[in-house]
């Protein structure tokens, strides 16, 4: 495939000085229009200068040229071959051009990939990106970006995925839920910008089909007992993951049975269940845009009931 150049821009309604003070925070913690967290965050070792290297998910690329409100470029890290750049360009007193160039010579499978997987995700990443800065700096989006069936199923199958850890030594409730568990299991997932801290907002993990037997700080415990089978689940939210634990206990010959066969199937089954929920908050939770208007209607009236990342 020869080189690829792709090219995205807009006229936003707003001093160049006001859209170029929120490109400057790209990948900071309170980043106001990079996609999150309905795609995953752009992160850097350091904060936004040349050297600082990272990326957003499995694309890796470094800051190799930075003019501060004016200009940033990401070089790819092998195998990109290529760069991706934005830029503000003044227009007048009060209206500015947003620019987004990716130029870069696929190699390989990423041959096959980009069009099929990569252009469609990363053209509505940059129009998302343009709708946050538009709906920051004056308050609206004109035309937002929407997503496609295509996109929707692209974003399903790219979600992060749980992945496996001792029940935490936090989750004192499950700890001491059970004598003598037979199973214990424990997976956990990062918490994104936006999606609650609160876990009841999580019960939705188990479709809210069981109920709470307690709740301490921030774990809840949840009875699951069936078929012979005294069993435990648990939620716990602290400050970098939310993570679904359960301990089991077989009472019975039957149960003993029935949980041999059930056991084979649960890590999956709890895995997609804690996965399904995760990406269902996290396309419900407000947008990088919405966080910072009310970041900035807080700073004015005081807290307000939205509890973001």
């Amino acid at each position: 495939m020869s080189t690829v150049l792709d090219e995205h821009e807009r006229v936003i309604k707003a001093p160049a000085e006001v859209v170029g003070a929120l490109l400057d925070r790209l990948s900071a913690a309170d980043d106001p229009v990079f996609p999150t967290p309905a795609w995953q965050a752009m992160t850097f070792d350091r904060p936004l200068g040349v050297g600082a290297t990272g990326g957003h998910g499995r694309v890796r690329y470094s800051v190799t040229a930075y003019e501060p409100g004016r200009r940033v470029r990401f070089t790819f890290v092998e195998p990109g071959h290529g760069y991706h750049e934005m830029t503000v360009e003044p227009m007048g007193e009060r209206r500015c051009r947003v620019r987004h160039v990716l130029r870069t010579r696929p190699r390989g499978v990423h041959r096959l990939l980009w069009p099929t997987v990569v252009r469609p995700v990363h053209d509505s990443m940059v129009e998302e990106i343009f709708d946050n800065i538009e709906h920051v700096a004056t308050g609206a989006v004109a035309r937002p970006v929407t997503w496609s069936p295509r996109l929707r199923l692209l974003n399903r199958l790219l979600w992060l995925r749980p992945e496996s850890v001792d029940t935490p030594e936090a989750a004192r409730l499950i700890r001491e839920a059970l004598d003598r568990p037979a199973y214990e299991d424990a997976y956990r997932m990062k918490l994104l910008p936006g999606q609650p801290r609160d876990p009841e907002a999580w019960t939705g993990i188990l479709r809210d089909a069981f109920p709470v037997l307690a709740r301490e700080g921030d774990e809840l415990l949840l009875e699951i007992n069936t078929s012979g089978l005294t069993a435990r689940a648990s939620i716990l939210v602290d400050d970098r993951h939310v993570t679904l634990s359960t301990a089991v206990r077989a009472d019975t010959p039957r149960g003993r049975i029935y949980w041999s066969v059930v056991k084979r199937v649960h890590p999956f089954m709890a895995r997609l269940m804690l996965r399904r929920t995760h990406r269902e908050l996290a396309l419900r939770a407000p947008n990088a845009a919405e966080r910072e208007l009310e970041r900035r209607r807080s700073a004015v009236s005081g807290p307000s009931h939205l509890v973001s990342g």
